[in-house]
């Protein structure tokens, strides 16, 4: 009765009683039992009888003012929820147990959501690859030989293979947007602020806010139930804030969608590296577009890609090394050379890193925020491909090389999502189809800050037109 519902169809029958909270948990729950095993995109799960007797006093306790009416949730294993670890996938957080929700949690839990897991991760959230020392590797949904990408590969594989309604995520360089476009889903990366986060070191006030929570699901009509309810302003967030309207009403007309203009960016004037055919897939899903009256040009942007990644690398290891400086006390890390190679890399980096260096990281951040913002004069929205590369083999940390040009650093094949990410530009990742192997790959839609509902509203209209959460992956 539950297969291949919406989200807001499961709510539905559960408000007017032709499905109990208890049958809906357990859909979620013996699907997770038949394929998590081979997934292994949730972990550290609560005790089945437990989560049952949690939707069963829910159902005994009716009340249809919580908006999430107990379904089951999991949160990326970089959050806080009492009664689980938070690992972050290292050995050296095994037994880390909090004391306290991180505030979006807290509002899934609030809003009647049961807490049922927690989603696998990149080791230490560094890397955009779902794998890690203590819970091992997320493979691809569409193929187990693959990379699901990361860091929040489990919350996209989880919600791709419907073993959860959505899911929360992290976002610093395309943590919601590579498994997003890895599964055939949607993922967002919001304006910082929007999701509320407890921000405790005082060392990065000074620095950017380059990581945010963020989101994953089938569908942006089920990410706008999600958002309505973990978004907003909270009094412990100093750069929080709420939006006017809420995400699940935030509609466009065909009017209003016809009257588009995208910026399309593409290689950034010949800089990006991508795999062969994945720029053309891209290119093929913008020419869809315009058949629907959305106006694309192409672009050569005033951009200085060179400055940009620069800034960004020092911003990045700068704030991680300080991330990782405040977790060695907390946690009584002994030894820095636990960590995974791309976790010292930022380390080593950051504590070389001057005040003049990151002054100057700064200063270009503004320089090159004006040439970006410039970009917005004309369009409603810019464009980019959401990966650089297809899903790649499982097996290795990163892709080694990409159109046949070697990757200097760990993370030079997500370059693509630091435009977003540095200038506070709210981002979801479409998916846009499959390439000759089978596997999906997704295109970034980037607005301008605090436009949130703006890009989201376009995301409901494409899916409405293109249908996409209707290639489903084929699960054994």
């Amino acid at each position: 009765m539950l297969e291949n519902k919406s989200v807001k169809e499961i709510i539905s029958l559960i408000k007017t009683k032709e499905a109990s909270i208890k049958e809906v948990v357990i859909f979620y729950l013996e699907r997770i039992k038949k394929y998590n095993p081979s997934l292994n995109a949730i972990v550290s799960i609560k005790e089945e009888e437990q989560i049952i007797n949690e939707a069963k006093h829910k159902d005994e306790k009716f009340d249809e003012s919580n908006p999430l009416f107990g379904l089951p949730l999991a949160s990326k294993d970089l959050l806080d929820v009492v009664g689980f670890p938070t690992t972050c996938g290292f050995p050296g957080y095994k037994d880390y147990f909090p004391k306290k929700n991180s505030i979006i949690v807290d509002r899934q839990i609030d809003a009647g959501g049961i807490m049922i897991g927690k989603t696998n991760t990149a080791e230490l959230g560094v890397g955009a690859h779902t794998a890690n020392r203590l819970f091992g590797i997320t493979p691809n949904v569409y193929g187990n030989t693959q990379s699901s990408g990361g860091s929040s590969g489990g919350a996209g594989v989880a919600v791709a293979a419907e073993l959860l309604p959505f899911a929360d995520g992290t976002d610093m360089m395309g943590s919601c947007r590579t498994p997003a476009a890895y599964a055939n889903v949607y993922g967002f990366r919001p304006t910082p602020g929007l999701l509320p986060d407890y921000r405790t070191n005082d060392k990065k006030k000074n620095l950017p806010i380059i990581s945010t929570p963020g989101c994953l699901a089938r569908t942006p009509d089920d990410m706008a139930i999600l958002l309505d309810v973990i978004a907003g302003e909270h009094k412990e967030d100093p750069i929080s804030f709420s939006l006017t309207n809420s995400f699940k009403d935030t509609n466009i007309s065909d009017q209003e969608f016809s009257k588009i203009k995208i910026g399309w960016l593409s290689d950034m004037n010949g800089n990006y590296q991508y795999d062969p055919d994945l720029v053309e897939m891209c290119n093929k899903q913008l020419n869809s577009l315009e058949k629907n009256k959305v106006v694309i040009e192409h672009l050569k942007p005033n951009v200085d890609a060179h400055k940009l990644w620069n800034c960004w690398g020092t911003l990045r290891a700068k704030s991680i090394y300080e991330d990782i400086n405040e977790e060695i006390i907390a946690m009584n890390i002994k030894d820095v050379n636990q960590m995974t190679p791309q976790a010292l890399w930022e380390y080593n980096k950051g504590i070389k890193l001057t005040e003049d260096d990151v002054k100057l990281a700064l200063n270009s951040r503004i320089e090159l925020s004006n040439d970006v913002n410039s970009l917005f004069g004309s369009f409603d929205f810019l464009a980019l491909p959401s990966q650089q590369s297809f899903p790649f083999d499982k097996n290795l940390r990163h892709p080694e090389k990409i159109n046949d040009q070697i990757m200097d650093t760990y993370h030079r094949w997500i370059e693509i999502h630091i435009f977003a990410s540095l200038f506070y530009l709210p981002s979801i990742s479409l998916p846009i189809g499959f390439n000759k192997d089978g596997f999906p790959i997704g295109i970034q839609i980037i607005a301008k800050t605090k436009e949130d509902l703006k890009v989201m509203s376009f995301a409901k209209k494409y899916e409405e037109i293109f249908n996409f959460s209707n290639h489903k992956p084929n699960l054994n």
